[in-house]
């Protein structure tokens, strides 16, 4: 019943933006386990150093030999230094007198050497508070490795992930440019396609004119063009009135809505002749019904759109649209177009709102998107597909009473 109708290259754009997305997020996760990874390792390696120290401790108690105490010792210091903690021993007078694991070459001997490892000893105070008993000596340490490499990662993820949020900002607004493109696009193709069936008609009109009297045809006297002209000039207007309201901020007024079905039902009963041969028109309204809060002009092109979307589904094979109007839910009023016509393709029933979706070759797919703006943004109301099938479709429009 209906195709698409899109860009090329923009809608292939836009369908590799949601694959861009997924791969950096899956990197993110990537990024999130590695971490989580890491932390657990350093974690463990940690436990499995207190536990040597514990072990050696052990050891050391239970050696009745006096010399066994200094080889405990010897090995506990060989741990440490395994760590790749940084290290630096500072005895009285604040003098260095030992130094490991340094990210350079520690010369103690010399002046420079001293300073250089005294000012290294101080940015580690101001992460690590050193210990030990500042009469006798004090121990400044650093991070080991394994902390210093993870310093980077939550970084490195929170650039990633404002990085996702740049690119998610990025390809919301290149959507809406696009769909606001669009239509534009397909509002302005629109607007042509309407406009060209009456300019057309004019210019055969004045065709006819520049006859000379004895080659017109016997009915087609001065008065019958002019009525003829009259009525061309009047679509011209309601097409010009109906974009200009769609255009800007619409005044609202109570409304009866058997006026505005009343006149969508006179403009289609006159072209079902012409555009839907074989189709029948049925219009069944609950009496009494409640005024509506809208625009008489602007409900009543989105009601022809929706029963023009039927009658396109009937073309060439007929069939049967039922209009009917009728209270709904307290405060609300249901208009449905039904249709026994051949149904929605499942694959584009998600889209068939969207600028781009017609149900006909030569039609622009802007008129059942038209009328979802005008019912649901202008009229606060709703417009939905409710039925589709084999056996027909159902419009269901709902506006609140006025």
């Amino acid at each position: 019943m209906t195709s698409i109708r899109s860009g090329g290259q923009p809608a292939a754009a836009a369908g590799r933006w949601p694959l861009v997305l997924a791969v950096l997020f899956l990197a993110l996760l990537g990024w999130y386990l590695v971490y989580t990874e890491q932390i657990i390792r350093s974690f463990r390696a940690d436990v499995a150093t207190m536990t040597r120290m514990f072990a050696e401790v052990q050891t050391g108690l239970a050696d009745p030999d006096p010399a066994g105490a200094d080889r405990t010792l010897v090995r506990l210091q060989e741990i440490i230094l395994e760590s790749g903690v940084p290290l630096v021993l500072a005895g009285e007078g604040d003098t260095i007198t030992a130094a490991v694991n340094l990210p350079f070459q520690a010369q103690l001997e010399t002046p420079e050497g001293q300073l250089r490892v005294r000012e290294y000893a101080r940015r580690l105070a101001l992460r690590n508070p050193p210990v030990g008993d500042p009469e006798i000596a004090l121990v400044y340490f650093g991070d080991p490795p394994e902390l210093a490499r993870l310093r980077w990662i939550p970084w490195l993820q929170v650039s990633g992930l404002l990085l996702t949020f740049l690119v998610g900002v990025a390809v919301v607004r290149a959507q809406r440019k696009a769909e606001a493109d669009r239509a534009w696009t397909s509002m302005a193709r629109e607007l042509a396609h309407q406009l060209g069936t009456p300019i057309s008609s004019l210019k055969g009109w004045l065709e006819v004119l520049h006859l000379p009297l004895k080659e017109r045809p016997a009915a087609l006297g001065d008065s019958s063009v002019a009525e003829e002209i009259a009525e061309d000039v009047e679509r011209l207007e309601r097409v010009s009135r109906r974009f200009e309201l769609i255009g800007r901020e619409t005044a609202l007024e109570p409304i009866g809505l058997e006026e505005v079905v009343q006149a969508v039902e006179r403009y289609l009963r006159a072209r079902l002749p012409r555009l839907g041969q074989g189709v029948a028109l049925e219009v069944e309204m609950e009496p009494d019904l409640p005024r509506v809060r809208g625009s008489e002009v602007l409900l009543a092109w989105a009601l022809e759109n929706i029963m023009k979307n039927s009658l396109d589904a009937l073309a060439g094979r007929g069939g049967t649209i039922r209009l009917t109007a009728r209270r709904g839910a307290p405060g609300w009023i249901d208009v449905r177009v039904a249709d026994d016509g051949p149904g929605v393709e499942p694959m584009i029933r998600d889209r068939l709102f969207e600028p781009g979706a017609s149900t006909k070759s030569s039609g622009w797919g802007v008129g059942l998107s038209l009328s979802k703006r005008i019912v649901e943004r202008i009229h606060a109301g709703h417009l939905e597909l409710v039925e589709t099938g084999p056996e027909g479709t159902v419009f269901e429009m709902r506006v609140p009473e006025g």
